[in-house]
C-alpha cells in the first residue's frame, strides 16, 4: 500500500477477496466508506492534502466516499470534490469510475445513492455510521427505496487489522521518529523554567521536522498527574512523562517515555520505573501468531495484581495503525466505548499492538511507558524501543 502515489485503475490497492468475505459475512452487497482512515485504505493510501487537517466549509463538510460492490471492484466509484481534478491528473485514484462533481456531505450522499440504484439488484448497504454526518445519512436513505442500511464498522475494521509489509514500515518510522524527537525534545528543551507547553511545542516542531504529523503530546512534570500542556514550570529535579502521537503517511507512532530535569534519579523512582518495565516486558512474552488475544492483558494483570503498587497501577493493550486504537481489540475498554472481541481470538501476523503501562504513585507523580509491538511470523517486534530508561533531561 503506498501513499499519495499514482495506482493502476481497477487494481484493488488491498486484498479484495478478503473485503468480499467480510461483506459476505456481514450480508452487505455494497460497502460506502466514509471516515478518512477507511477512505485512505481503500484508495491505498491517498487522502486529499487540501482537506487533512480540516474538513469543515461552515454550512458542511467534505466528505469523500467510496463506493465498493461486493465482488465488484471493476464497479468501485470514488465520490470526491471538485478540487480534487487535480489529483485525478496525477493518476491517484484506482477506481474505474471517479465522481468529483458535489462539495458537502449531504451533496455527497445524494449522488452516492444515484450512483447505488445505478447498480442495481442492491438490497444492503454498509455504512459507517460514526463517520457520516446526520444530514448524509437522511440523504441517502431518501435516496435508496427499499434497501437497508447496516453499519460497516466490523468489515472494515477486520480489513485493516493485519497490516501489509508497507504498512509495518510506515508503523516502525512513525514509532523511530516519535521517539527520536522525544529524546531531543528532553535534553534540549526539558529545562529548568520551561513551560509544559514550551516543550510540547518544542517537542511538535521536532516531530514536524523528521516528515511526521503532529497529532498530540500528554505530558506531566514533577508530582503533579495533569497531562495537560500548561504554564507549569520546570524545576530541577522534576520527573516528567511525554506521551505523544506522530503519524508517518496516516499510520501512527503512540509511545511514551520518562526523563529527568538536571539530574539522575534516586533509587526509589529507578524502582518505580523498575515496576512498569516490568510489566511491559512480561506483557510481550505471549506476543506471537496464534495465541490468544487475552493472554497479553492476562499476565500483566496478574502481575499488577502481586504487586504492592497495585492501587495506583493501570495496564491496558490495544490495536492501532491507521488510528490509535483499532483492531485487535483486546480488552474491553468502556471509556473507549469498544469490547474485547478479539480476547478470545489468536494473534495474528501483522497485527499491531499497543502495550502501556501507567503508575500515578501518589507521591512521586506520573510514571508510564507506552510501547508499540508488531506481531510477526514467529513473535514479535518491538517498534521504536529505545530511551526506555530515565532520560537525562536539560542537558
Amino acid at each position: 500500500m503506498s501513499a499519495h502515489a499514482a495506482v493502476a485503475v481497477g487494481e484493488a490497492p488491498f486484498d479484495a477477496g478478503q473485503l468480499d468475505r467480510l461483506m459476505d459475512e456481514a450480508g452487505i452487497d455494497v460497502l460506502v466508506a466514509t471516515s478518512k482512515h477507511n477512505v485512505q485504505y481503500l484508495l491505498g493510501g491517498y487522502r486529499y492534502f487540501f482537506f487533512e487537517t480540516m474538513e469543515a466549509l461552515g454550512t458542511t463538510r467534505y466528505l469523500p466516499a467510496v463506493i465498493y460492490p461486493k465482488g465488484r471492484p471493476d464497479r468501485a466509484i470514488y465520490v470526491g470534490c471538485s478540487m480534487e481534478s487535480h489529483e485525478r491528473e496525477l493518476g491517484k485514484f484506482w477506481t474505474p469510475s471517479v465522481d468529483l462533481t458535489v462539495f458537502g456531505s449531504r451533496e455527497t450522499m445524494e449522488q452516492v445513492a444515484r450512483h447505488i440504484e445505478n447498480l442495481g439488484a442492491v438490497r444492503r448497504v454498509g455504512v459507517e455510521r460514526g463517520f457520516l454526518p446526520a444530514d448524509g445519512e437522511a440523504a441517502l436513505r431518501a435516496g435508496l427505496v427499499n434497501v437497508d442500511i447496516v453499519d460497516a464498522l466490523f468489515p472494515l475494521e477486520r480489513l485493516r487489522a493485519r497490516k501489509t509489509p508497507a504498512e509495518a514500515g510506515y508503523l516502525r518510522e512513525a514509532s523511530e521518529r516519535v521517539v527520536a524527537a522525544m529524546m531531543v525534545t528532553f535534553q534540549k528543551h526539558c529545562v529548568v523554567g520551561a513551560s509544559k507547553l514550551e516543550v510540547v511545542e518544542a517537542l511538535r516542531r521536532e516531530e514536524v521536522s523528521r516528515g511526521l504529523v503532529f497529532d498530540y503530546c500528554l505530558m506531566t512534570a514533577g508530582t503533579s498527574l495533569n497531562r495537560a500542556p500548561s504554564d507549569q514550570r520546570l524545576a530541577s529535579g522534576d520527573i516528567i512523562s511525554i506521551d505523544s502521537g506522530g503519524n508517518f503517511k496516516g499510520y501512527i507512532g503512540d509511545l511514551c517515555r520518562m526523563g529527568i530535569v538536571g539530574g539522575a534519579p534516586d533509587d526509589e523512582l529507578v524502582d518505580l520505573l523498575g515496576v512498569v518495565e516490568d510489566i511491559q516486558q512480561v506483557a510481550r512474552g505471549p506476543i506471537r501468531p496464534g495465541t490468544r488475544g487475552g493472554d497479553i492483558a492476562d499476565v500483566a494483570e496478574r502481575l499488577l495484581a502481586a504487586s504492592t503498587h497495585k492501587g495506583y497501577l493501570h495496564f491496558q493493550v490495544h490495536g492501532m495503525g491507521l488510528v490509535s486504537h483499532e483492531a485487535p481489540r483486546l480488552m474491553n475498554h468502556k471509556r473507549m466505548s469498544y469490547t474485547g472481541y478479539d480476547m478470545e481470538r489468536p494473534l495474528e501476523a501483522g497485527q499491531c499492538l499497543s502495550i502501556e503501562t501507567t503508575m500515578q504513585h501518589p507521591r512521586r507523580g506520573f510514571i508510564k511507558l507506552e510501547d508499540t509491538v508488531l506481531v510477526t511470523d514467529d513473535g514479535y517486534e518491538a517498534l521504536g524501543d529505545g530511551g526506555r530508561g530515565w532520560t537525562a533531561a536539560g542537558c
